[in-house]
């Protein structure tokens, strides 16, 4: 599997994997997430806009989505119930997060390029998303409080920091 920026010519296919996503979290009893149209098509065009917005493809084929933005993540600057690992350093956010059900290993193909970007990246998913918080502790994310999202609703706050060299954003070179 290779991760690439989004263009605007993958946004069709895009849609497809998160609704397929959607799909998996009704299936697995998260109900909640992902309500009302989020995350929209809109949306999707801003993170490729703002060149936030990968891809995972999959023998040619997109088979994953997720958003990576540097920080600061406003929703992340009060944490309930915990704390952070380390509130001091830059650090990388990974949002929207999806993939076809029919292929495996999406997930630690984001994480890799991910913590090949920054050693310091955080996350926060549903209550209700087991799929998620498993996926979060078998790739050593560590449970850090609750956050409130600017709609209100709660995420579970999560952090992992690896070693490894950090950089600026805006000196990576995508395709």
């Amino acid at each position: 599997m290779t991760v690439r920026l989004a263009h605007r010519r993958d946004v069709p296919a895009i849609m497809t994997v998160l609704e397929a996503a959607r799909g998996i979290m009704r299936a697995s009893g998260n109900m909640h997430q992902w309500a009302n149209g989020y995350p929209s098509e809109a949306l999707i065009r801003d993170d490729i806009a703002g060149r936030f917005g990968f891809i995972v493809e999959d023998k040619g084929k997109v088979a994953g989505y997720f958003a990576f933005i540097p920080s600061p993540e406003p929703t992340y600057a009060r944490i309930y119930n915990g704390v952070w690992l380390d509130d001091t350093l830059p650090y990388h956010v990974i949002h929207r997060i999806g993939s076809l059900p029919d292929v495996h290993g999406v997930f630690a193909t984001i994480m890799d390029f991910a913590f090949s970007i920054d050693r310091n990246i955080r996350i926060d998913t549903h209550r209700d998303n087991l799929i998620m918080q498993h996926n979060l502790a078998k790739h050593g994310f560590r449970y850090c409080g609750i956050i409130f999202l600017a709609s209100g609703d709660e995420r579970l706050a999560y952090q992992s920091i690896v070693g490894g060299v950090r950089f600026k954003h805006n000196q990576f070179y995508f395709k």
